[in-house]
């Protein structure tokens, strides 16, 4: 379900106070004639006190939640990057100066237990239910927050974020064409948002899609990333995980999810191809991970695979699913990518960052890596080609570079900082919805 959305029939105004757009023309209850109690009056107008009180009162230093939906009480980091993508938020508004403290806000009903794979004395991780004293922003990042829990949230005075980090235009549009259900007839979207956060990547196909459904003017924010759990996973690894030269033909490898139009694996492999028709020695096998199932089951799949002298030559596989740092560190050589209107993500700098070659379309961070334009195969060939001869020379240099340009992604950047800082106090700037 997409972020933002609850069932239909919960709705916004639990206690009775309907906020003035929340009014229906010619409806009334039964028995009441479109009246209110004197007793509920009461309350409505002792509720408006409270808010106009705390909107007055703006703390100099914000409490902030940013929301997850835990599926495990030990939940991996490495399936989905939403919530590292909340971690890395938390890590990068801990260095704004108007932020006093960070929560991470869970939304199931799975507990919160030392089985988490991180730091909870960094980033301290609560239930909705216990933390709603805990801050002054939330953020709905990972996980939902429904109708009443909305309402508790503005009755305290407190402002509420949509960071919206997905593709969602896409796979609303996967949904309704190829039968894919998401929510059904259960479909509720949260009209009081305060703010609508949209990272770069996603900007491009979903920002008006957010615009128009959340009723909010969207807004581009910093991407945020962090080494952090990259380096705790590869610490125990020779040379930590990162690259090291050797000698001999290269081990290409295609790290795409699969799962959807926007990262998938076929024009990696056909890069792979071209430079396999060119430099056939150089190349010892392409491995294209997350493939297993279509390799099994997709007969267009694997009819347009057979075509191909890579693997007609035996030096291709299709794989199941492999945790990103260690599948460098042990199997790789070079990683080929490709995306359709996703221009940045976690892989891309994961790759980098460990000093590996990236053969890559992602125009958002085209200094990274070896970028190809738009869907120039030969071009991405050439690139790929151009790893193969002369990374190995420049590595320690590379992964310098490389490491230096991310920069700009970490969470405790200078202009990074200042925008977060200056979006969260905007947030105070105007009227709570």
């Amino acid at each position: 379900m997409a972020a933002g959305l609850v069932r239909d029939n919960q709705r916004i105004a639990r206690s009775g106070c309907r906020r003035p757009q929340e009014a229906r023309v010619g409806h009334h209850r039964s028995g009441r004639s479109g009246a209110v109690s004197h007793g509920r009056r009461a309350t409505c107008a002792t509720l408006a006190s409270h808010n106009a009180l705390t909107r007055n009162a703006v703390p100099q230093r914000l409490r902030v939640g940013i929301t997850i939906g835990l599926h495990h009480a030990a939940e991996t980091l490495w399936n989905n990057g939403i919530k590292q993508n909340a971690v890395f938020l938390a890590e990068a508004l801990n260095h704004c100066p108007n932020v006093a403290s960070v929560v991470l806000v869970n939304t199931t009903a799975v507990p919160v237990t030392d089985a988490l794979p991180w730091d909870l004395k960094r980033w301290p991780t609560v239930a909705f239910e216990a933390s709603q004293d805990q801050f002054d922003v939330l953020i709905e990042l990972g996980g939902q927050i429904n109708a009443e829990q909305t309402d508790l949230v503005k009755q305290r005075g407190g402002r509420l974020v949509s960071y919206c980090c997905g593709s969602e235009y896409v796979t609303t549009m996967e949904s309704i064409l190829f039968d894919r259900p998401m929510w059904g007839s259960n479909l509720f979207i949260n009209q009081r948002y305060d703010a609508v956060w949209v990272i770069p990547q996603v900007a491009g196909t979903s920002r008006s899609y957010f615009e128009v459904f959340r009723r909010q003017t969207a807004t581009e924010v910093p991407f945020v990333w962090s080494p952090l759990f990259l380096e705790q996973r590869t610490r125990a690894l020779a040379h930590a995980g990162t690259y090291q030269p050797q000698d001999g033909a290269r081990r290409l490898s295609v790290l795409e999810p699969n799962i959807n139009i926007v990262k998938f694996c076929l024009y990696p492999a056909l890069i792979a191809e071209e430079a396999y028709r060119a430099r056939p020695e150089a190349i010892a096998l392409l491995q294209v991970t997350n493939a297993d199932r279509i390799a099994k089951e997709s007969l267009e799949f694997i009819t347009l695979m057979n075509q191909l002298d890579i693997v007609r030559d035996n030096k291709a596989v299709f794989l199941g699913r492999h945790e990103t740092p260690i599948f460098l560190a042990e199997s790789t050589d070079v990683v080929l990518s490709h995306q359709l209107e996703n221009p940045l993500n976690y892989l891309y700098l994961e790759v980098c960052w460990q000093g590996y070659p990236l053969v890559h379309n992602a125009h958002l961070c085209a200094d990274l890596g070896y970028y190809y334009p738009e869907n120039d195969v030969r071009e991405g060939a050439a690139r790929l080609i151009e790893a193969i001869d002369t990374h190995d020379a420049r590595a320690v240099d590379y992964r310098a570079e490389q490491r230096a340009r991310i920069a700009r992604f970490l969470p405790g950047d200078p202009t990074l900082v200042a925008r977060y800082a200056e979006l969260l106090a905007g947030l105070f700037e105007r009227p709570a919805r």
